[in-house]
């Protein structure tokens, strides 16, 4: 088994962890932390928050994972380019540990009121606003790395030929998709499902696409004649300069 097919499947396993993370642990977290009754429900659900919030902690390692796992080969085409992606991931991982960190603090807030005999209901929904406030705005800043991750990697994808063409292609389109639906401010997908939210379908099949692709066909390996070729043309290009 060549590196670049390690790599692949590495990769495919990640970006199904990922999902797995985001959905499963939305699942557990459940409706505790809505808006309507997270005063009476975090605190009462705390362990069912904790652990969802826990296993979505799998989609950011993940995130991360798949960029560390595609640099060494994306570092090939491009240092920049492949630095710029393994940053974009790591500041969307960052921005999304920031809004469950703000969420899990509805936990002692949902307590206190709990246990206040006359709770000031204004000051405690004025504070439970700001740490959803901050849940948002964290979480668009994350979206917002996550598409500049997304077009960076099917840029490389697109130019290397590591994947056939199309699906980049498919990514690119995915991109254009998901930007309209954060414009017209759709939830995503872990919010129960509305129409509007179709949107949001062609870049989580693209992904999850890749994810098999790679899991079963890995990438397109560059020829060795051709990259000995290249190299050889590199050398002989910093001689002549210098």
């Amino acid at each position: 088994m060549t590196r670049y097919r390690k790599i692949a499947i590495i990769v495919g396993v990640l970006f199904l962890i990922s999902y797995a993370g985001v959905f499963i642990g939305a699942s557990i977290v459940g409706s505790s932390l809505e808006a309507a009754n997270y005063l009476t429900n975090a605190y009462p659900n705390q362990r069912q928050v904790i652990v969802g919030m826990l296993v979505q902690l799998l989609n950011d390692a993940a995130i991360v994972g798949i960029a560390v796992m595609l640099y060494p080969i994306f570092k090939k085409f491009s240092e920049a380019l492949a630095l710029a992606y393994l940053s974009s991931r790591i500041i969307e991982a960052v921005m999304l540990m920031a809004a469950k960190v703000s969420l899990l603090s509805l936990i002692p807030l949902s307590k206190d009121y709990l246990a206040a005999e006359t709770p000031n209901a204004a000051l405690y929904q004025t504070t439970g606003a700001l740490v959803h406030g901050l849940d948002v705005w964290a979480g668009e800043m994350g979206t917002i790395s996550l598409l500049l991750g997304a077009v960076i990697l099917y840029y490389i994808l697109f130019q290397t030929k590591l994947v056939p063409r199309f699906i980049p292609i498919w990514g690119f389109i995915a991109v254009a998709s998901t930007i309209a639906a954060r414009a017209f401010a759709v939830p995503d997908l872990t919010k129960g499902f509305e129409p509007a939210m179709v949107l949001y379908f062609l870049i989580v099949l693209n992904e999850l696409f890749i994810a098999f692709w790679l899991l079963f066909k890995g990438f397109n390996e560059p020829d060795k004649d051709a990259e000995t070729g290249k190299r050889g043309l590199s050398k002989s290009l910093e001689s002549a300069r210098a």
